[in-house]
């Protein structure tokens, strides 16, 4: 197991995962569960985050990010078997819970879908007390047959000491050459969260050939010969 407060480890000398947190009692410390192939671990290590423990049941998917990078304590487990209280006091809980349970592609049985791991989420939530809680889903959940669910969430948080809020954000509008809106909640100690204010998108979409060109006629046709 992980050391119960990633900042002690700054003080011990030791190391998560490989990554000397030596020095670093300044840094922010994430956990991240079915964390896939690692899209968001990238988005939050940019933004300035180190991962002390990346949760995802896929071992492919487990592959990927040990593959791309060595140095991240990526964790082959179900998050049911993951316990918060080794990372108390963790910067941020982050993650994004299985979709088929309220996408519109399926039969949204939303908490009658055994995949539907949100109540695991705020178990860990719970039990790791972590400063800031970011999660996302489908655009599905937004709909009105899950009002009252949302709603039984956030009043969840609130009993934690979170205020907490959703929104819908689509991807192509902050440069992701894709259609892919996500449903965000964010999460925070009340006195934080007087000072979040949500993005503003800022740039027009991109195309995939616009993203993509200087890959496709260099670094692909490198690869292919």
């Amino acid at each position: 197991m992980l050391p119960l407060n990633p900042k002690v480890v700054v003080a011990t000398g030791a190391s998560v995962g490989g990554l000397s947190l030596v020095g670093r009692a300044a840094g922010l410390f994430s956990l991240e569960i079915c964390a896939g192939g690692g899209g968001q671990a990238l988005g939050l290590e940019t933004a300035g985050f180190q991962h002390v423990g990346l949760v995802e049941l896929d071992a492919h998917a487990c592959e990927t990010l040990k593959a791309n990078r060595p140095s991240w304590a990526v964790i082959h487990r179900d998050i049911r078997d993951v316990e918060g209280r080794h990372y108390r006091g963790v910067d941020l809980l982050a993650g994004g819970v299985p979709c088929p349970p309220f996408s519109i592609a399926g039969k949204q049985l939303g908490p009658r879908d055994e995949r539907d791991l949100f109540p695991e989420a705020l178990r860990l939530i719970e039990q790791a007390r972590p400063a800031a809680i970011m999660l996302e889903n489908v655009r599905g959940f937004a709909g009105e047959k899950f009002i009252k669910y949302r709603r039984d969430l956030i009043e969840r948080l609130e009993r934690y000491g979170y205020q907490a809020e959703w929104r819908v954000l689509e991807a192509s509008r902050f440069g992701v050459p894709q259609l892919r809106p996500r449903f965000i909640l964010v999460g925070l100690k009340p006195k934080s969260f007087a000072w979040f204010y949500w993005p503003d998108s800022y740039v027009q979409p991109a195309t995939v050939g616009q993203t993509l060109g200087d890959m496709m006629s260099s670094g692909w046709a490198r690869l292919a010969m």
